[in-house]
């Protein structure tokens, strides 16, 4: 099979736009969340991106090797590569549940990466120890399980988000969403056999500066009519970055870390699911090459994977790789195994001589939106396509406590921005509000001496309130708040349990439900402490509470969830002589 194909130009542009996506997704999102800004930028543009650079090129040249292999093996010159890349779901994941909140705690943008390392280090190693196991755990955790954690994550992490960047900015981004779902919905193929994600970058790059042009040429343009403009000054700050910028070993700032246990716990409840998801996803995308035709081996392949993630912690990355889904897809567009090749030298050249931040500035990250938006929802269907039937109701259940994590990062965000201010002005910070008028205000004398006494009460030691009512458009705020913390494990467990009864595994269910008693016990599930105001912290069993804060044992739900499983349990022998009725 030879090195490059003409074909192999289609396949490049498709997954180098995705990777360009995710490098523009990553750039956009530790600068908003992670501090990532003016001196604290080298850690995005010196530390990070190279570090995914390099990992994103040692698994390219592997699955172009592996595909030249496989083709001497058997006699073909039609073999494809596996698609490789960073893992989307764990871009935002690990910036909005590792990173984020880290910079949030300390202020830190060097924390923030330092977690950020521990965290990929970790999906890395689960990914390498999954491939020997990988089989095995696919026989033993229903794929409801896993796909409804990861299809929650997609509707409220991925795709939503992505949404409302694109109707915020409509008239950059909506006609590049449409591009991308003609190509990718309907798959025709498009004038000059141009990749759908190509034009729409294109398509989109061009509308933002054609506004920022009618901006300078009409003055008097109305504001509505080019926001979303592209900045001049943006590419001019870009090219600040751009130069020679080396992989970095940042293996000391990992073992740094590292060796601090109490703050690397509260990890463990993302490090791990989205280990085993990146696992999982791994398997069910080789068995998708393997149905398209070109079989390869299981363990080689995740452990590349793997090693990859591993590299890009090693050398200062926070973002896991993954093998991607669409092997079918790349096979059907002509492309064999230089477009991975391609994909790898071509990210890396970018990165490394800081190019990836001019074309960060030149390329609003609107107009990829779609991108990143189609795969949220290719995540979320194949969630119910992928399982037995009757399973669907299954992922279903796992949806809730990662829509409910959605619902509660929006209302901690919106408070943490608002820092009292109106919803009005957080709108639009320029508009002045209406203060009450002096005489609005209740007399001295009127006012409550309850009130008065719960001022001079400032409590100091942390207090316990298991059951707060306050609702928020008839949500309870708790609810929420109780669902968030750990929600991933939650989405697993709830959906386990519901494919484990649909199956009549009565106790396989018991002991779903038992874990979910031990992990709540533990605080690995919902409890939590609220602590200065507006911080949001996991509270583990044996961990004291902030003083003057207010916490969540969970202790209510541990039980809960323990006369679930042996109730479960309990039922197994009765259930097992019950005739099975159809479902309606």
């Amino acid at each position: 099979m030879k090195l490059f194909v003409k074909r192999d130009l289609d396949g490049f542009f498709g997954l180098f736009i995705d990777n360009l996506v995710q490098f523009l997704v990553i750039i956009s999102f530790c600068e908003l969340f992670c501090g990532m800004t003016g001196e604290n930028s080298r850690f995005l543009y010196k530390m990070i991106l190279p570090g995914a650079a390099i990992s994103i090129l040692v698994g390219n040249l592997f699955y172009a090797w592996q595909a030249h292999r496989l083709a001497r093996k058997t006699g073909r010159d039609d073999v494809t590569a596996l698609p490789y890349g960073i893992n989307t779901p764990s871009i935002i994941v690990y910036i909005f549940f590792v990173m984020g909140p880290e910079f949030q705690k300390t202020g830190s943008a060097e924390a923030a990466w330092k977690m950020g390392l521990v965290a990929c280090l970790g999906s890395g190693v689960i990914e390498l120890v999954g491939s020997f196991v990988a089989e095995k755990l696919r026989r033993n955790t229903p794929r409801a399980a896993l796909l409804s954690t990861l299809a929650g994550i997609a509707i409220g992490f991925i795709a939503m988000t992505f949404t409302l960047q694109i109707f915020q900015k409509p008239l950059i981004a909506m006609l590049p969403l449409a591009l991308v779902l003609i190509g990718l919905f309907s798959q025709i193929r498009l004038p000059l056999g141009l990749p759908s994600g190509l034009l729409a970058v294109t398509l989109g790059t061009a509308l933002a500066w054609g506004l920022m042009l009618l901006q300078r040429a009409v003055p008097s343009a109305p504001e509505w009519l080019t926001f979303g403009a592209a900045s001049i000054d943006a590419v001019k700050a870009a090219t600040e970055n751009v130069g020679l910028s080396l992989p970095v070993w940042s293996g000391e700032a990992l073992w740094s870390v590292a060796q601090n246990v109490q703050e690397i716990l509260p990890l463990l409840s993302v490090i791990i699911p989205m280990g085993l998801f990146n696992v999982v996803g791994s398997l069910q995308n080789i068995e998708s090459a393997e149905a398209a035709g070109d079989s390869y081996p299981t363990a080689p392949s995740m452990a590349a994977n793997g090693i990859g993630t591993i590299v890009a912690a090693l050398f200062g990355s926070c973002f896991p790789t993954t093998i991607y889904i669409g092997h079918p897809g790349w096979k059907s567009l002509g492309a064999r195994a230089g477009y991975s090749t391609l994909n790898g030298v071509v990210i890396v050249a970018l990165t490394l001589t800081g190019l990836i931040s001019l074309v960060a500035g030149i390329v609003p990250i609107e107009v990829g939106a779609g991108i990143v938006l189609w795969i949220g929802v290719i995540i979320t269907a194949q969630a119910f396509r992928a399982v037995p039937e009757n399973h669907a109701p299954a992922v279903a259940v796992g949806l809730f406590p990662a829509i409910a994590a959605w619902g509660a990062v929006v209302m901690m965000g919106t408070l943490m921005m608002a820092q009292g201010r109106s919803l009005q002005q957080v709108i639009s910070p320029t508009v002045e509000v209406t203060e009450a008028k002096a005489d609005d205000a209740p007399s001295e004398g009127a006012s409550s001496k309850g009130g008065q006494k719960e001022d001079l009460k400032k409590v100091v030691a942390a207090v316990e309130n298991p059951h707060p009512t306050a609702e928020v458009n008839g949500f309870l705020v708790h609810g929420l708040l109780l669902m968030e913390r750990g929600y991933i494990f939650t989405c697993m467990i709830l959906a386990a349990v519901s494919a484990c009864l649909v199956d009549r595994k009565f106790i396989a269910a018991g002991v779903w439900m038992l874990c979910a008693s031990l992990l709540t016990f533990l605080g690995a599930m919902h409890a939590y402490q609220v602590y200065n105001g507006i911080t949001f912290d996991f509270l583990f069993r044996f961990v004291e509470p902030v003083a003057g804060g207010v916490y969540y044992r969970a202790n209510d739900l541990a039980i809960s969830y323990l006369l679930c499983g042996l109730l479960f349990i309990g039922l197994a022998r009765w259930a097992s002589s019950q005739p099975v009725q159809p479902h309606a």
